[in-house]
Parts: C-alpha cells; structure tokens; sequence
C-alpha cells in the first residue's frame, strides 16, 4: 500500500504532523499546509441565550453536532450560567447526537443522547432518524453548529414544522500565515499535485477562499480534472460535491489513520485512470483550422491604434493589453491543458485561436501576434526550454567569447517558418478593422537570458560579460541585432501592422551603461526596419532613460507605470507614448480600475499619440472581469 512517491497534498490543521508523518509512512511526498485556527467564541451571546433557554425550560430538542462543539458550549455556557443548573435542564430536553463524538462527550457530562444517527452520520442520518422517532411540528429545536451551518438539516427540520435556532459555538478562521496554504494552492494549479487529502468541510472553504483572492480559482478547479480527490467520509464528500469538486475516493472508515491507508492503496491508479481519461478528452477536442485569407490594408486606414501610433487625433484613446492573451482567461487555460506552452507557440492555428480569442473577448484596439521574446534564441543552439512552474531556461548559456562564435546564425524566414504563418493566419482571422502587433526582445534582454540561463534578479553574469570584455559583449550584442531585424521585417511582410520591442530587462543599466553598451545596437536596430511598419520602443524600469530610448528609435515610447505620464510626455516632446497603469491595479475592483484609468487619461490631457495599455503584462490572478472594465473605461474616455 503505497503512493509511490507522488505528491500527496493535506490541508489539516490540528493534526498535521500526524498527517505528514502518516503520508511518508506510505511512500508519498508530502505537502500539508493547515487550512483553518479553531477559534471558540469569547463571548458568545448566541451561546449564553441558548443556556438561558435550556434552564427556563423553553426547548424541546437540541442536536449536537460534533463533540468538540458539545464541549465548548458547556464551557461557553458556564462563563455566564450555572453549569449544574445547565446540565440538569439539558437532562429534561431531548438530546440527538449526530454521531460517537457527541455522544462520548455528552457522556463525560452525565447526559444520554436519545436519539444517535446512523453512519454515515451526515445531516440526512439525523432528519431520517429524528423523523422517525419525534413528531417534529411546532417543537423548538436548537442545533449546535461546528464551523458551517447544516443548510440542509436545518431546512428538513423548517419543512417539518419546527421552529430552529442555530446555536454557532466556535468558528474556523484562516491560519495567521497563509504562505504554505498559497503556496499549496499555487501547486494544485501548476499541476504538481497528484492527489489531494480533505478531511475536514472547512478546508474545502477556506482553500478556495484562498484560492479566488489569489485569482487562481478557475486555475485550482481546472486542475483537479487531473488530480485524484479524495475524502474522509460522507460529510466531506457532501461538502465537496456541493460546491462542485469531484470526489474521486471516498474513505470507508472516517479515521484519519484508515484513511490515508486506503488513499496509499487506492490513488495511484485513480491517478493514472484520471490522467488518460483528460489526455482523451482532450485529444477529442480537435484545433480549429485557421485559413490565410487575402488582407485589404484600407480597411485598417481609420484605426485608432495606427492613428495614435502616427501622433493623429483619435476621438477615443485606443487600448490594448500587454500579454493579453494568457493564464488569467479561461479559454487560454483550456487551450494550454491540452499543449505545452512550446507547443502552443509552434502551433500556428492554436496561436492564432488564442489572439484573436483575446483581442474579440476584451474589444481592444488592437490584437498582439501569441508568441515569446525567447523563441529566437531556440535555433542559435542555446538548448531553449519552457520548463512548468519554472518558465524558460537555457541549458547551454553564453558566457565566453567562444560561446558566442558558436552561436548558429539562421534565417528567421525558416527557422522561425510557424511564427509567420501564425502571423498571416491571425491576420486572416481577426476582423479587418483591428491591426496586428508583432514583437521581438530587444538585444539586451535576449542577452541576458541567454548569459544568465534563465530569469535574474542581479544580472550578475551579464554585466560581468559585459564590463570585463566588452568587445565580447558587442559582438554578441551585434550577433543579437542583425538577428532580431531580419525576424521582425520577416513578421511584416508576413501581415502585421505594427511592431513591439520588448526591452524588458534593459531597466537594470545606468543611463551612462546604456549609452555604452545598448544604446548603438537599437539605434541600429530601429533605423534598419520596414520603414512603413510603426514601432513601440518597450522596456520596463526605464524611469532614467526615456530620452535615450526616444533617441535610439521607435515610433511609440512604451511607459511603465514608475514614471507620470504627464512628465513623460514633457520630457519626450511630440513622440508618441504607450502606457502606463500598474498591471497590478486589475486585482482590486472596477471601480478602482477605472478611477486609475482616468487619472492617466486625464494627465495627459488632449495631447495626440496616446496608446493606453498596462507598464507591463497582466498576471494571472487577474480577474478577466476587470480588464473587461479597463477596457470600456477607456473607450469611454472623450478626448477634449
């Protein structure tokens, strides 16, 4: 009986340790994150007026739920009452236990439960049994709650006449520290959970509350399609189903040893059987096929997006969103279940199902080719790989000068074949009034990836290459440029109208470095593309370095959201300007969505050439409903 290793994720809180101990036990990798703090409460006057009741002989009926609450509402009760006075009046009323617990703990008071629910012991054992044995109508019944009122039981007893009070004894609340509980949730997503323990109704609650603050309850709920579910018992399983998770193993003893026992014995193949039955859904689920279409440019000669991109005035500030088409929409999520990311890249018809989803969902300005930045390094030979939960990695970075003269110089036309044909596809699908936008990492950015292996947060590698050999530096740099020119010409012959320069990193240089080291390479870079294609001159951080960037080239200054727009646009004169809101302004609510949407539009005024967008790409907790409202709140925007 044994998980085989595979991640076993717990979310109990009293005994966790016992929990981690009781997974390892039987081979598995734990992940237990508590999910809930008992808290009893202080001063419960529900609790009290209940004891009050009891004593003046004004009940008829009290079910006790579980007997950790039949504990604390003694205790509760005796804080204000007189507990012998209590106990002999509870004596006189009928008791009904929904299961041992309660009735282990009414038996440590002297008192006998009347009526005990059968197993499973869920709400429908104690209605069934009460219904049997008492005439319910006109009868005052008291039900001491554990954390979650008993919807259920408490509308059974309403239907057959009784009057109900709810009697709440102590609450759950979330842990102090939600980091493990994030971070466990943050897995599930990611896919790297194989099997998910529930033990008790709360935990399901609080995960997802959890999970929806984070953005990631879609996320969360997709995964388990994937992910073996298993509960302790009816009342968990009850729980679950009713808010719509699977329940893929139900426990048939409800103890917690027993339980991971039977999950150790039973889920491994629940995971495999899960897994292929998803991998043939979505195998079923056959990519639409995209035509090439001829293209009439015209059509696009009134488009706000262009006109902005050409300094002319547009009634209404266009819109679109950086990494607009990714994880925080579902139809993205649903078209990345079935493919890997590299995959969905390469994937001409899925890249263009994903841009032009993106583009008709949100009613932006403009659609933005679904590709990566990193994708012209792969055929270089610097081992390029998207690795889940981890993003891109090169396996064989560039550190020395020999390193460099190895780097495979080929024609993007043909190395990169599935980037143009996305390109005309998307062109093809997307109504003919909304342009395109094709885009590149610019050399600095490609070069750091590629020195530092991956992302970075010091760029200590880069920087040593770049100050201790600097003819070195250059020649990559160089290498990096002649090769990012021909790849985005290559993208507007294929259709697109406008081209993004994505300079992501180059905000960690000084103004004097940038100088140095970048600034020849776009210069270069910009005065050699199609000169009837408009270009966004993109980088994030770029606070110190704006009137250098507007010299190196581009028709549009991308803006992050670090610098006012209004002295931006003072400091860079007539140029156009993209930009600027805090991406993560979209996890707040539409109202705050829009109150900082307009106070961008409003600083900068009725100048032309404004292209509204976030400083840099939305992430995936993200609300969609959220951009939606961005969205509308610029085009509803009058331009003075």
């Amino acid at each position: 009986m044994s998980f085989s290793g595979l991640r076993v994720v717990s979310f109990e809180s009293r005994r966790a340790f016992e929990m981690e101990s009781l997974i390892v036990r039987h081979d598995g990798t734990p992940m237990v994150a508590p999910s809930m703090r008992e808290i009893p409460f202080e001063v419960n006057q529900e609790a009290v007026e209940f004891g009050k009741q009891i004593i003046g002989g004004k009940a008829d009926i009290v079910i006790l739920m579980t007997g950790v609450g039949t504990k604390f509402l003694v205790q509760v009760v005796e804080t204000a009452l007189n507990k012998k006075d209590f106990i002999e009046a509870l004596s006189r009323v009928t008791l009904v236990a929904r299961g041992p617990k309660p009735v282990s703990a009414l038996k440590e008071l002297g008192l006998k439960a009347e009526i005990v629910a059968g197993e499973p012991n869920t709400w429908h054992e104690v209605l069934s049994a009460m219904s049997q044995k008492l005439d319910l109508k006109d009868k005052k019944i008291f039900v001491q709650e554990y954390g979650i009122p008993s919807r259920g039981l408490i509308e059974g007893l309403k239907k057959a006449g009784a009057r109900v009070s709810r009697v709440p004894v102590y609450r759950w609340a979330l842990p102090l520290d939600l980091n493990p509980l994030r971070k466990a949730v943050q897995t599930v997503c990611d896919g790297k959970a194989d099997i998910l323990l529930f033990t008790n109704a709360t935990q399901i609650h609080h995960v997802l509350q959890v999970a929806a603050e984070d953005g990631l309850e879609a996320s969360f709920r997709e995964a388990l399609e994937k992910t073996v579910v298993a509960s302790i018992g009816p009342v968990m399983t009850e729980n679950l189903k009713e808010i719509g998770l699977p329940v893929d193993l139900e426990a048939e003893k409800s103890v917690m040893g027993l339980f991971v026992k039977e999950a150790a014995e039973k889920a491994p193949d629940l995971v495999k059987q899960k897994r292929k039955a998803a991998e043939h859904k979505f195998e079923k689920a056959e990519a639409k096929v995209y035509p090439v279409k001829p293209f009439d440019p015209e059509k696009l000669k009134d488009s706000p997006f262009l006109k902005a991109c050409r300094n002319e005035k547009v009634s209404h500030p266009p819109v679109w969103i950086l990494r607009q088409a990714g994880r925080y929409m579902k139809e993205y999520r649903d078209v990345r279940s079935r493919v890997s990311f590299l995959e969905l890249c390469k994937n001409s018809d899925l890249a263009c199902e994903v841009a032009v989803t993106a583009q008709e969902k949100l009613g932006v300005d403009a659609a933005i080719l679904f590709s990566d930045i990193l994708l012209i390094l792969e055929p270089m030979g610097v081992g390029l790989e998207y690795v889940k939960g981890d993003g891109p990695v090169i396996h064989r970075p560039i550190r020395t000068k020999e390193d460099i003269d190895s780097i495979l110089e080929e024609d993007p036309k043909e190395s990169l074949a599935f980037v143009m044909e996305a390109v005309k596809k998307t062109r093809s699908a997307l109504k003919p009034n909304i342009p395109l936008i094709g885009f590149a990492g610019a050399p600095f950015t490609l070069a750091s990836y590629a020195i530092e292996g991956g992302g970075s947060e010091n760029y200590l590698k880069t920087k040593q290459l770049m100050y201790h050999e600097p003819e070195a530096w250059h020649l990559l740099m160089t290498k990096f440029t002649d090769a990012t020119v021909k790849y985005l010409n290559a993208q507007a012959d294929a259709g697109v109208q406008a081209l993004q320069i994505f300079d992501s990193w180059v905000g960690a240089l000084s103004p004097m470095d940038y100088q140095e080291y970048v600034f020849p390479h776009m210069k270069k870079l910009f005065s050699s593309l199609n000169k009837g294609v408009p270009s966004i001159h993109f980088g994030t951080g770029t606070g110190g370095l704006l009137e250098l960037m507007k010299e190196a080239g581009g028709s549009v200054i991308g803006l992050d959201w670090r610098v006012e727009i209004s002295e931006a646009r003072n400091r860079l004169g007539k140029i156009p300007v993209q930009g600027n809101l805090d991406p993560l302004v979209l996890l707040s609510n539409p109202k705050t969505v829009k109150d900082k949407a307009l106070k961008i539009l409003d600083q900068n005024g009725s100048r032309a050439g404004h292209i509204f967008n976030l400083g840099h790409g939305v992430v995936p907790q993200t609300p969609v409903e959220n951009v939606i409202a961005l969205v509308n709140a610029v085009h509803e925007y009058t331009i003075k």
